[in-house]
């Protein structure tokens, strides 16, 4: 009997990666090399490598930018006090923010200017948690746990707005706002709307195929926060699950009983690596290729003003 390989839909790149990296790719055809680029501009070792060998050049703090040069920042978006030194310093700044997780800056911005304390749930160290914090440093509180909520000290618990990252998993995110919400009852929220449709989708069609795979294999880097929640999700469910950076990292002791595998990718994540590894598990064996499409994306971003096509004026 073939080996049944699941690709559960959607899966990849979604439109707020794609709008980043065509940035960075147009200011290299426009500009020419080197584009600055502060921290990853997603988080996949693919992306950045091929970007790298076309000229970007990824740093970790605008000082290693030399003045006035051209600096993208990331999808994963930055404090206001970035913003505020690239412009102190003449750089030409150009911002590939993903606009969803603009919009969480901008409820951050304005719950902390009508008082409140923001909570929010996230990852300490996510370079999105990182810039989210810095909208309102001296009121936002950040939280990882149901169980850390019970430990929170607020200046008024009357006062207070909980928001999210937006790569979580929707399951977590749920979990801690249910916490929140019972030990602050004022609290106000939006429950897991803050997380973004890409990663509460590929959670989706990952959780509707769990149950028929032996082993999921998902493809993504390994900080890229999407990805992790995936596999952590199918290991939730019982089955075996690995993130793997591309089809050679594949450990064919996975396989031996695996008769169904489901494979999916981060929104990070090309998707030629997904066609990759379907191809190298074609090459151990006959693989029947199933998609299981559990919502389509129509989702697009506009690019940076600056970057946008020129519309041609009739004479």
């Amino acid at each position: 009997m073939p080996r049944r390989v699941l690709l559960p839909a959607p899966r990849s790149f979604c439109a707020g990666v794609e709008r980043a990296i065509e940035i960075v790719e147009r200011l290299l055809e426009v500009h020419g090399p080197p584009v600055y680029v502060r921290n990853q501009i997603v988080h996949n070792a693919h992306v950045v490598a091929d970007l790298e060998a076309r000229g970007a050049v990824f740093v970790g703090e605008l000082d290693e930018v030399p003045d006035d040069a051209l600096v993208v920042f990331s999808a994963h978006g930055v404090a206001p006090a970035v913003e505020r030194e690239a412009a102190a310093r003449g750089l030409d700044a150009v911002d590939a923010t993903c606009p969803l997780v603009a919009k969480v800056h901008a409820e951050a911005k304005r719950a902390a200017d009508n008082g409140d304390t923001v909570i929010l749930i996230g990852h300490e160290g996510h370079e999105e948690v990182v810039g989210t914090v810095g909208v309102a440093p001296d009121r936002t509180i950040l939280v990882d746990s149901a169980d850390a909520v019970a430990d929170l000290r607020v200046p008024d618990p009357a006062k207070l707005t909980y928001l999210s990252q937006t790569t979580l998993a929707v399951a977590e995110v749920e979990a801690i706002a249910a916490a929140l919400q019972q030990r602050f009852p004022a609290i106000k929220g939006q429950g897991a709307e803050d997380i973004c449709y890409a990663t509460s989708n590929r959670q989706a069609a990952v959780a509707a195929v769990v149950a028929e795979a032996d082993l999921v294999l998902v493809v993504g880097s390994a900080n890229s926060s999407n990805s992790n929640r995936l596999v952590e999700l199918a290991r939730t469910a019982g089955v075996p699950a690995h993130l793997i950076e591309d089809a050679g990292a594949i450990d064919p002791a996975w396989l031996q009983e695996a008769e169904t595998v489901a494979v999916t990718a981060g929104a990070s994540a090309p998707p030629r690596l997904v066609d990759e590894v379907v191809q190298s598990l074609a090459a151990l064996g006959p693989i029947e290729v199933i998609e299981r499409v559990h919502t389509r994306e129509t989702q697009e971003f506009l690019l940076p003003q600056r970057l946008r096509p020129r519309t041609a004026h009739p004479n």
